[in-house]
């Protein structure tokens, strides 16, 4: 008797004294984002809606659009189904949402300033027909009831200066419509900043970009620095009080690509307070894909050369040449890549998730649509990021920039508008 409970008493001592059993990646995962559900900085449903529809959506359903691909998708559009819906969102775990109210940089400014408007007006439309699961949002407070209810926040943010016309005054007319965020440019200049993908013009800011900066700040709209050029985000680092966004963009030190964020400028970040929102569109996100990418624009222009005004030839040559030169697909685990490089250079406090779904063909492989997200939450888990760590990148970090850039606005609500003198109108 006496050597049985010796024995039993060791075996309880060693099954106390063991460690408790480890959670797989994926229930780390599953724990982070029922906590703290994806704050995603970039979605581009409402220019589905407009390309697609005509803004015209009284029977598109939301709940579900993966029949919005082949005979139904014409143009532009043809053999792509969207990446995102309502059902899809909730797999994904995305608790709040930024919706792009793009429109192309190509129209001149005071047509694109009427675009912008269709463009928040359909975006609101849409959010007004499915109150159970999403929630219109224009605070930080908005977003945190959201989240608490179990919908999903949404937010607008503009992508490109060219929607307000190189206008304070158009720019605090969106601002009350609810635009919560402006990318200073897409893959244009405007006349007041420089882009990514376009000659530089201003060396970045001109003197008036630089009122647009502050103009934001006072207003409490977030400084998105996503598509513009290094020197347009040094110079908005710069002039800005509250903390930037990068909405949609990758580390160049990962891959060295225009449209990712240098190390110069990570490096200022935690200055201050600013937040990258890790992309997932393929050609930012691995390096193999980048050069594939420019290849094919090589074999695009080489066959344009060789058959002009012949556009079956020219579309026959490009195809025969991905037959033998495949499409490399990204990876979640390149995806992660970004968020270890950007932890490494400027912090933890500093990473988000901007996945750019509808404004692409496909996101990596596995995440091709807005409901994969859990993997890559799951990869970084399985290199070790904590859960503290994975809640901040998921929706925290972002939450805090929010926040931030509220109180700098509230702490400034006396101050009188930004004026700048209109141009001069013919007699």
């Amino acid at each position: 008797m006496k050597i049985a409970s010796l024995c039993i008493a060791a075996c309880l001592a060693a099954t106390l004294s063991a460690p408790a059993q480890a959670r797989t990646p994926e229930q780390v995962a599953e724990d982070v984002l029922r906590d703290a559900p994806v704050w995603d900085g970039h979605n581009d449903v409402p220019i589905q809606l407009r390309g697609r529809f005509g803004n015209v959506i009284g029977e598109f359903d939301f709940k579900d659009t993966s029949d919005t691909g082949g005979d139904k998708a014409e143009g532009t559009w043809k053999g792509r189904t969207m990446h995102t819906d309502l059902a899809r969102l909730r797999k994904g775990r995305v608790g709040a949402q930024f919706w792009s109210v793009f429109v192309t940089p190509e129209l001149p400014e005071p047509q694109a300033v009427q675009a912008t408007l269709e463009q928040i007006d359909v975006t609101r439309r849409l959010v007004a027909r499915y109150p159970r699961d999403l929630a219109l949002s224009l605070t930080s407070t908005d977003v945190a009831r959201a989240m608490a209810q179990g919908r999903i926040a949404s937010l607008m943010g503009i992508e490109g200066g060219h929607s307000i016309g190189s206008s304070l005054g158009v720019l605090r007319q969106m601002y009350a419509l609810g635009v919560r965020y402006m990318t200073l440019t897409h893959y244009r200049n405007v006349p007041w900043a420089d882009s990514s993908a376009d000659p530089p013009k201003n060396d970045g800011l001109s003197d008036f970009g630089r009122l647009v900066v502050r103009e934001m700040n006072r207003l409490g709209m977030l400084v998105d620095l996503s598509h513009t050029s290094e020197a347009t985000m040094m110079d908005a680092l710069d002039v800005a009080k509250a903390p930037v966004m990068f909405s949609h963009s990758g580390a160049r030190g990962v891959v060295d690509s225009s449209r990712n964020v240098s190390d110069a400028v990570l490096r200022r970040l935690p200055d201050n307070g600013g937040i990258v929102m890790v992309i997932a569109f393929p050609g930012f996100v691995s390096e193999a894909r980048r050069t594939w990418g420019a290849a094919i624009e090589a074999e695009t222009a080489r066959a344009k050369s060789l058959y002009p005004g012949d556009e079956k030839a020219v579309i026959a040559a490009v195809d025969a040449w991905k037959t033998i030169n495949a499409e490399p697909l990204a990876t979640v685990a390149q995806m992660a890549d970004h968020v270890d490089h950007i932890r490494k250079v400027a912090g933890i406090d500093h990473i988000g998730i901007g996945g750019d779904y509808d404004g692409m063909q496909r996101g990596p492989k596995g995440m091709e649509d807005v409901s994969g997200y859990p993997l890559l939450f799951a990869e970084l888990a399985r290199r070790g990021y904590s859960k503290a760590d994975l809640e901040k990148i998921a929706s925290r970090n972002m939450m805090r920039a929010m926040r931030a850039a509220e109180r700098y606005s509230a702490g400034h609500r006396g101050d009188n508008p930004i004026e700048s003198p209109l141009p001069k109108m013919a007699d």
